[in-house]
């Protein structure tokens, strides 16, 4: 058994769990180790194809399944999933939402339309499932909500405002939500998650901005930056949630700059501004200011 997972089983095994953008990526990696650790999977995704594979990777192993198509955006959709999956299983113990997209270009060139989707997903997305899911999640007595924020949840970073500003909003509502679940003596542990360069398939897929070529963008993220696996993310946020811990952070280069932003305070801007100018299609040392 891998080293990650040699502590004991109880934090899974046993347990109802609901994982979000399940058909690839992160979410397909948290999907399949949670079966292995003897967690019942409910996945969900707009994608039924990647959803279909996952769920067939979970059922060859053995492991317990509900599958579901779910656009996180329809807060409808959402409430009666959740009602679905508890009348199902009789108890919700954990809750990843991991669902989320990717979009590249500054405001300026960015069409507004493309702005509230990657903020209705990112951020409504996990708004929503939480909300339906929350009350039993307490009712559970031993809940868990992991909320996928990113790298770009600890800085903001030229080309990345939509998104950032996304994950930003998915980190505020999730360090709030955690304080209230304490105030309140709810049995609810709520953890983000900050992940740097995960080899998914999430550049392949993202909007661009008027003027910026997709196809050089999924290039760059996938040929220069994206270094840690799926499998690997996942064994690391499992971890943190045995753990408890309220953030979880994948990556050196997630650490480091933690640490630099949090040491320089904002004028670590001018200096990610020229980084993001040299290395980002499109953009421009004025575009970048």
């Amino acid at each position: 058994m891998n080293h990650l997972f040699s502590a004991s089983r109880g934090t899974f095994a046993n347990k109802v769990t609901v994982v979000t953008g399940a058909g690839s990526g992160i979410g397909r990696a948290l999907a399949t180790n949670l079966a292995k650790e003897g967690a019942t999977v409910a996945i969900t995704d707009v994608d039924e194809a990647g959803l279909a594979e996952t769920a067939d990777l979970i059922q060859a192993a053995g492991g317990s399944i509900a599958s579901h198509r779910l656009d996180v955006t329809d807060h409808l959709g959402a409430f009666t999933y959740a009602e679905e999956i508890h009348a199902r299983f009789g108890a919700v113990h954990q809750l990843y939402n991991n669902a989320g997209v990717e979009h590249h270009g500054d405001l300026e060139h960015s069409d507004l339309s493309q702005i509230r989707r990657v903020m209705d997903i990112n951020y409504g997305g996990v708004v929503n499932l939480t909300k339906a899911f929350l009350p039993y999640l307490i009712k559970s007595g031993d809940g868990h909500i992991i909320n996928v924020s990113s790298l770009f949840g600890l800085l903001g970073m030229a080309g990345q405002s939509a998104y950032s500003a996304s994950k930003f909003a998915v980190r505020g509502l999730t360090e709030s939500l955690r304080q209230e679940m304490l105030a309140a003596g709810h049995p609810v542990q709520v953890t983000c998650v900050h992940p740097s360069s995960v080899k998914t398939a999430i550049a392949r897929n993202t909007s661009v901005a008027a003027g910026e070529d997709a196809a050089a963008v999924a290039a760059l993220y996938d040929d220069k930056l994206a270094r840690i696996s799926s499998d690997r993310a996942a064994q690391i946020i499992l971890r943190g949630v045995r753990r408890r811990r309220p953030r979880v952070l994948i990556g050196t280069d997630a650490y480091a700059l933690d640490i630099l932003v949090r040491l320089l305070g904002p004028a670590y801007q001018r200096g990610a501004a020229a980084l993001a100018a040299r290395v980002q299609p499109g953009l421009t040392a004025k575009d970048a200011r």
